[in-house]
């Protein structure tokens, strides 16, 4: 597996998505295909990742699957030709990319995306990723489909192979999969202690002043002149 590139852009508030696992290219389980997708969920719930797509080479010129991008997206992806292992095609590379963003990019891909359903949502402080994979028509030839996700905290369970702070599914050519991970960590858009300490902190020393300068004033009132 291609090691996940690092963080590159801004962070964007996420919105729950349906997440490319498979089928980016329509044509891919129609026959023999490598898949493999690497994604790393930033602590600001963004998503860096790199997607390989790629089929078995048949000639020095094959450039493998053709790869079309949804335009509003073209620019936030990177790609670049793949050729590995008697494969060609190509690897996609992404940083920042917000859980909406990446659903539009599954979205565009045609009906074939049906086969494929994946989300992951955020309930408080945990992050649940859950989907199906089914890849009953694709030929279990050379068929290679991985996905492996790392995220900045703890992995309370998965179905997947999880090795600290990563888990990793490898899916069979001929078979339907589900997937499901329960990771916990800090979410990024709920008010830190930190600043909800600081702030009570302001307010009981704003309050604290306010009763000092009032208690003066009725202690010692101001003295007029003497009356005559």
């Amino acid at each position: 597996m291609t090691d996940v590139p690092p963080t590159r852009r801004s962070p964007r508030r996420p919105l729950p998505f349906l997440l490319i696992l498979v089928l980016l290219v329509g044509g891919l389980l129609g026959g023999c295909a490598r898949v493999r997708t690497a994604l790393a969920v930033q602590p600001d719930d963004t998503v860096t990742g790199e997607i390989v797509l790629a089929t078995p080479e048949k000639s020095p010129d094959d450039k493998g699957p053709t790869v079309t991008l949804p335009p509003d997206l073209a620019s936030d992806l990177d790609v670049a030709p793949y050729r590995q292992e008697g494969y060609t095609g190509s690897v996609l590379t992404f940083s920042g990319l917000s859980f909406d963003q990446v659903g539009r990019l599954s979205s565009a891909m045609g009906p074939a995306g049906s086969t494929v359903q994946f989300s992951l949502r955020r309930a408080g402080g945990r992050v649940l990723v859950t989907g199906s994979v089914d890849l009953t028509s694709v030929s279990v030839d050379k068929a290679d489909f991985q996905l492996k996700m790392s995220f900045p905290g703890q992995v309370v369970e998965s179905n997947g192979e999880i090795d600290g702070s990563t888990v990793s599914w490898t899916f069979d050519a001929g078979k339907a999969a589900d997937v499901t991970a329960v990771v916990a960590y800090a979410d990024p858009g709920a008010p830190s202690v930190l600043n909800w300490t600081l702030g009570l902190a302001a307010v009981v020393a704003l309050v604290a002043l306010t009763v000092v300068l009032l208690a003066r004033r009725v202690r010692n009132p101001p003295i007029g002149p003497p009356i005559r």
